[in-house]
């Protein structure tokens, strides 16, 4: 396999700064619900933005300032919370978000050429915060690398306990408005409250939620591929779906069942990651997949409320069932572990997690997040939306990923180990194959009633 191409170093004219807020901010600790507080949440979203015109530094690092005093928790601190040491709250300090400038000496073009998947080098764009735990970086950092070309690449790494992919994508076009339309007030105002989300007292857990298990040490029986995986090299794999090709998916299911395009799509990776690991015929297999839950709640979730506000759909099946069976099989399981997220079952749910030996079951899961359908893509400082969208790197969860410039074309990304990616690729794309057999035979899609 070829090895990725590096980036050259970055070049720091100065120390990063921290930019706090640009007037005085509530001084409070921030509670943070249940959803917030999982384990499986400690870590930062980080973002990689490529834009073809570099925007002031002075007036990027002003109007962060301007939009920290509406998004002021993210200018705090998590700390641990006085009564529960393994629940976090957020210090609302004002202490700020670590700001780099940086020189990168590449192009705009020459870095499209390597944007198809992130490798290890692409960490240089995103300043590491040396610190002795998670909770000692601050939830906001930011580099902006200035490029050869005038262009500029902007990375955010955004603490996923404050803020889930709606919660980030809404802070950041807040950032985006306060650069170019200063005078504006915000589009939507950020709900700062958790309480929403309260688990009752006492806890009612009136549901299974397969997507979670217990911890027991003492368990050394289970199959844990997640761990067997993350043990090898992994390597990143992209693979963009076109409108067409989306189409020929679902088409694998109509007329006996409607889906939508992240239903087929997602249960279409679930069985090639599946198949390509050649798993045990009899392994439980699991499907995670993000759920906003914003307006599935009685009463909904205010508007402009960006902390976590997702739960984890949980589809299961045999692995032989999940391979041999079409893809009938997998759409109908996403659709009932959709159709299950309602009011009771999420605070069932919710109520669930204050048991803290209770976590997220990843041990035969494929995670899909979902970032195609948020709006990241058309984010502008004042100088165009950008030529790229992506994270800064890959794992073995796996990203549905936007695609600039086609809003209906999916891209997905996710690491395999090395000597399965081929075979992962080929079962992701051994479909298009087969439509495009057919349509040389004489099939085509008016044929179905789909266009």
């Amino acid at each position: 396999m070829l090895k990725s191409p590096e980036l050259p170093d970055c070049c720091y004219p100065n120390q990063p700064i921290l930019i706090c807020p640009s007037c005085p901010t509530p001084k409070h600790s921030l509670y943070l619900s249940n959803l917030d507080d999982q384990k499986f949440l400690r870590f930062s979203i980080k973002y990689l933005y490529l834009f073809k015109k570099s925007v002031s530094l002075d007036c990027l690092k002003y109007s962060l300032s301007k939009v920290l005093v509406d998004y002021y928790p993210l200018a705090g601190r998590l700390r641990p919370s006085a009564e529960d040491d393994q629940k976090l709250k957020v210090d609302c300090n004002g202490d700020g978000a670590v700001f780099a400038e940086a020189f990168m000496d590449i192009t705009a073009e020459e870095f499209l050429d390597l944007s198809k998947k992130p490798n290890r080098s692409w960490r240089k764009l995103l300043y590491r915060v040396e610190a002795l735990s998670f909770l000692d970086v601050p939830p906001l950092v930011v580099q902006v690398t200035n490029l050869r070309c005038g262009g500029m690449i902007l990375c955010t790494a955004i603490n996923h306990c404050l803020c889930d992919g709606i919660g980030t994508s809404q802070f950041l076009h807040a950032w985006a408005q306060k650069t170019s339309r200063p005078n504006l007030d915000l589009a939507i105002s950020p709900f700062h409250n958790r309480h929403v989300l309260k688990p009752r007292n006492p806890p009612q857990t009136n549901f299974s939620h397969p997507g979670y298990t217990r911890t027991n040490p003492k368990d050394n029986t289970h199959m844990d591929v997640v761990k067997l995986l993350q043990s090898q090299p992994l390597v990143p794999t992209s693979l963009i779906f076109t409108a067409s090709h989306i189409l020929h998916l679902k088409r694998q299911c109509v007329p006996s069942l409607k889906c939508t395009t992240f239903e087929a799509l997602a249960s279409h990776t679930w069985r090639s990651w599946v198949r390509s690991l050649d798993l045990s015929p009899s392994l439980n297999v699991k499907l995670l997949f993000s759920v906003n839950i914003r307006k599935k709640l009685n009463p909904e979730i205010p508007l402009g409320f960006y902390g976590n506000g997702f739960v984890l759909g949980c589809a299961q099946t045999n692995a032989k069932d999940l391979v041999n069976a079409n893809l009938h099989h997998g759409v109908r399981l996403v659709q009932q572990a959709k159709s299950a997220l309602n009011d009771d079952y999420i605070r069932s749910m919710v109520d669930l997690l204050e048991d803290k030996t209770v976590k997220t079951d990843l041990s035969t899961s494929l995670v899909i997040s979902q970032w195609s359908k948020l709006g990241l893509e058309d984010l502008d400082f004042g100088e165009g939306q950008p030529l790229h969208m992506g994270p800064v790197t890959s794992d073995i969860y796996c990203l549905f990923l936007p695609v600039v410039g086609d809003s209906d074309a999916v891209r997905v990304l996710v690491s395999m180990p090395e000597g399965v990616v081929e075979k992962f690729e080929y079962y992701m794309k051994e479909f298009l194959d087969k439509e495009d057999n057919a349509e040389a035979n004489g099939y085509h899609e008016e044929d179905n009633g789909l266009i």
